[in-house]
């Protein structure tokens, strides 16, 4: 489809790549794009490696199935970089981002960097998206402040 962009995450059950996929798809949503965001776990405990998924595009996204070829890659657990299934469906030209970050807003970081990366969605959109889904836990200004540190780390 074209348009249509593919995000996979790679971390460890607890570690935000859920929550960031949905954060980073409620800001593209709101710039006018179709997205799509879901987890795939194996084992459901804490600390096993996840997948979670992005996909968005100009155009309805019709597909519900995992991304198997990624056009972006986020490992926010530098230890599963050794892992086949990180690599797996790229090519020489797919970008990898790896959080070396071991702050508890790691997940947070990368979604700055990751908007930094792919070119959009806004900063802002994706500071209120961030304070909307995880406001009840982190104080807003924290988060707004995480986004702009991964944001900027990578622009």
């Amino acid at each position: 489809m074209p348009g249509l962009t593919e995000i996979r995450w790679h971390a460890r059950a607890g570690q935000g790549a859920k929550t960031a996929s949905h954060v980073l798809a409620l800001a593209l949503l709101r710039s006018g794009k179709s997205v799509q965001s879901f987890p795939e776990y194996g084992p459901e405990r804490r600390g096993a490696p996840l997948r979670a998924y992005t996909r968005y595009s100009t155009e309805p996204v019709r597909r519900h199935d995992s991304i198997e070829h990624p056009d972006l890659v986020v490992v926010l657990d530098e230890t599963l970089l050794g892992e086949p299934a990180v690599s797996e469906g790229t090519s020489e030209e797919t970008p990898v981002l790896v959080s070396r970050s071991k702050d508890r807003m790691a997940n947070v970081e990368m979604l700055g960097t990751v908007a930094a990366q792919l070119g959009e969605p806004p900063l802002e959109t994706l500071q209120d998206a961030a304070a909307e889904i995880l406001g009840g836990k982190i104080p807003a200004s924290d988060l707004r402040a995480a986004v702009t540190r991964g944001y900027r780390c990578r622009s």
